[in-house]
């Protein structure tokens, strides 16, 4: 198994920024985009960032909501979001939100928009229930052939880690729920608005810690999945998993930050590196003293030579 030290690429300059960092995503060579997704326990916004790796300068825009996901796309400067139970395309140069998507999840009571992943102009997306108590939150396919919202389940507790990939038999998604501590595979048709039967890829259920963000490795053999650890640790973890055995084939270590929340792959002058993304939600002010890189975005070495899929999201 490879193992891998990382380092902090970069300490956001206040608490409410450090408070729960999430969805990194590449913008091109040495760039990045990342959400604060809420800026405080009882904050009622976040912000998109965008992170330039070579001057170490971060640009936060907020936004009238938590974001949960936000991706870049086919029109320069503008991000597609989804941010508390509204999907919008957000202009970061001018601030104006405009919505695609209202009303999201109105069936039930305290849910937001959490983790996505686009594919061919389509979003898949999720929420979460902010109490992680209930699993009564929805996970969704806005279908752009059609304009058109389709609730694919209803029954999540804190939807987390997605991909997308096109096999022989079809598209499939791969999935993380939080609160099952598992990965599962769905056979996913667009066209039809649904999903097929899930099957579970990764069993994480004997862990004491709990799967967040998850890509998959360029060659879409692996997973690499960041892990929440609630309790303490001398580090926080993100793990690559064989999706044919099952194994650990990499860990990548954050020092003084167990809580990871999300991995993303970048382009930098040095080669291909993973970012991690951690946060300080739920630690108290003497855990935060002990965990003091908490709330920081960390980069590490990586053995590939791509970045795998990360598409832009084609506004039409």
């Amino acid at each position: 198994m490879r193992q891998y030290s990382t380092s902090v690429l970069y300490r956001p300059e206040t608490a409410e920024q450090r408070y729960l960092p999430e969805g990194p995503y590449s913008l091109g060579p040495n760039r990045l985009s990342w959400v604060s997704i809420q800026h405080g326990v009882a904050a009622t916004c976040g912000a998109i960032n965008v992170f330039d790796i070579r001057t170490g300068q971060n640009r936060s825009y907020t936004l009238p909501g938590r974001p949960g996901f936000a991706f870049p796309t086919d029109e320069p400067g503008t991000f597609v979001a989804g941010a508390d139970r509204s999907v919008g395309l957000f202009d970061a140069e001018t601030g104006s939100w405009n919505e695609l998507i209202g009303g999201i999840d109105s069936h039930v009571a305290g849910t937001i928009i959490n983790d996505g992943v686009c594919h061919d102009g389509n979003l898949i997306f999720g929420c979460k229930d902010v109490k992680f108590a209930e699993k009564k939150a929805g996970l969704y396919l806005w279908r752009s052939s059609d304009r058109e919202l389709i609730r694919l389940r209803d029954d999540q507790l804190c939807s987390n880690g997605k991909a997308i990939v096109n096999s022989d038999g079809g598209l499939r998604l791969f999935d993380i729920d939080t609160g099952t501590k598992t990965l599962v595979e769905y056979p996913l048709d667009i066209a039809a608005g649904r999903l097929g039967e899930p099957n579970i890829m990764l069993d994480l259920t004997s862990l004491d810690i709990f799967p967040d963000g998850m890509i998959l490795s360029p060659d879409r053999e692996s997973a690499i999945i960041s892990f929440y650890n609630p309790h303490d640790a001398e580090a926080g973890e993100t793990r690559q998993y064989s999706l044919a055995t099952g194994e650990v084939e990499t860990t990548w270590y954050c020092e003084r930050a167990p809580q990871v929340t999300c991995p993303q792959l970048v382009q930098t002058d040095d080669g291909v590196k993973l970012v991690m993304t951690t946060c300080v939600e739920g630690m108290t002010a003497e855990r935060q003293e002990v965990h003091s890189n908490s709330g920081c975005l960390f980069i590490g070495d990586t053995p590939f030579d791509s970045l795998g899929d990360q598409p832009v999201y084609v506004v039409g």
